[in-house]
């Protein structure tokens, strides 16, 4: 299972000093709050924004998920058991 790595996203936005402004005017969000929404996981990032944000982020787009979390989550299940 992939998911997307939110925090990777918003250090790398704040690495490169972007604000939730600019983030939001390279989607075509009408307001910064939008696109903090899909920085926070209210919202989920579709597979066409992926380009876009790597683009922006200056990173390839694997950057973006964290793998192995299928794996991780079993073997901290099995732990505490």
């Amino acid at each position: 299972m992939h998911l997307l790595n939110l925090a990777f996203i918003k250090s790398r936005r704040l690495e490169l000093k972007l604000t939730l402004e600019e983030m939001a005017n390279h989607f075509g969000f009408k307001s910064s709050s939008t696109y903090l929404k899909y920085e926070k996981g209210m919202y989920a990032f579709k597979a066409e924004q992926l380009p876009i944000l790597a683009e922006v982020l200056d990173c390839s787009i694997e950057k973006f998920f964290m793998l192995n979390v299928a794996k991780t989550e079993t073997l901290i299940s099995l732990c505490s058991n």
